[in-house]
């Protein structure tokens, strides 16, 4: 069983930066792939990135390329979301996600989710 806790959201402007944290229980880390997806009001929720399980590999969505970027730290049990340039329709709730030894961005792949954190970005 994992449990996942997120944090760092929070109300921005936009072009300015934030960062999300996600901290896991367990001492098997590293044999989860991590996964970021948001849901924005009325809308389903949507992929944004994930990272391998040793952090040597990462995939964003078209949506978010070149902004965002995810690592982890697995000695502290915690993967982070770097958000530059944000956008208005970044507006979301974050939810951090773990996927046991399967590399995916379908949601329906992820074992384990964290309760989100609202990130709200004003033009």
């Amino acid at each position: 069983q994992v449990q996942l806790v997120e944090s760092g959201g929070g109300l921005v402007q936009a072009g300015d930066s934030l960062r999300l944290s996600c901290a896991a229980s367990g001492r098997t880390f590293s044999t989860y792939t991590m996964g970021w997806f948001r849901q924005a009001p009325g809308k389903d929720r949507e992929f944004v990135g994930m990272i391998s399980g040793r952090g040597g590999i990462t995939y964003f969505a078209d949506s978010v390329k070149g902004r965002f970027t995810i690592s982890r730290d697995n000695a502290k049990n915690t993967v982070y979301l770097q958000m530059n340039s944000l956008k208005p329709q970044d507006t979301a709730v974050y939810y951090c996600a773990a996927s046991y030894r399967k590399y995916s961005p379908k949601a329906s792949d992820y074992d384990y989710w964290g309760q989100g954190t609202q990130v709200t970005v004003s033009s």
